[in-house]
């Protein structure tokens, strides 16, 4: 019985520890290029351990994608927990995702999507994440950074659809990650907003 737990225990220390490694070299080496075998072999466990954990390479992706999504999500809102107005908050979301994007091979980005699984946790995510961006926006309008004449909903949809141009024409490969969001974020944003936010923005683009 021991022996049994031992096994028991052994295996899922490995799921635990898999995820982080798999991520490693997707984001090094983009997904296609990574094979089932090459995380096993990262991981020092057989072929046959690791699909015994994980029956397909998506069932893989799918998780590695939860968990650090999850774990960016937390470090973001220990992050922004210091921020005191919406600039603020932006600013610091920049940051982050520029980061994230420098150390990302693009190739992630644009094959994560093709599994269907993975864009189907993707697109509920990115759900969640529109509709707490109109109480953003709400925020950013009572907070005097934002107009309050605007149709956010269609401003929404128009910075999903600039990102998913970004992506599909791979944008990346031309221009540096700082300028695509510079312009993406702040000179796109900026017509959306007053002179308190148009004055913040500036600053926050020289400082």
């Amino acid at each position: 019985m021991q022996e049994i737990k031992d096994i028991s225990d052994y295996k899922l220390n490995l799921k635990e520890r898999i995820p982080d490694v798999a991520m490693q070299l997707f984001t090094e080496r983009g997904i296609n290029a990574v094979r089932m075998d090459d995380v096993a072999q990262a991981m020092s466990i057989s072929k046959r351990t690791i699909y015994e954990l994980y029956a397909t390479k998506e069932e893989l992706l799918f998780e590695v994608v939860v968990k650090h999504f999850k774990q960016r999500v937390d470090n973001m809102e220990l992050a922004l927990a210091h921020c005191t107005n919406v600039m603020e908050i932006l600013l610091e979301v920049y940051r982050m995702k520029v980061r994230d994007f420098k150390n990302t091979n693009p190739l992630f980005f644009t094959e994560m999507v093709k599994y269907p699984q993975v864009k189907r946790f993707l697109d509920e995510q990115n759900n969640v994440m529109r509709d707490n961006s109109y109480e953003f926006i709400q925020r950013g309008v009572d907070e005097g950074y934002f107009r309050a004449d605007l149709n956010y909903q269609m401003a929404v949809l128009q910075f999903d659809a600039m990102g998913e141009y970004v992506m599909q024409k791979e944008l990346y490969r031309q221009y540096s990650i700082e300028d695509i969001f510079r312009n993406l974020v702040f000179v796109s944003l900026r017509g959306l907003c007053t002179d308190k936010g148009i004055k913040a923005i500036d600053e926050m683009l020289f400082q």
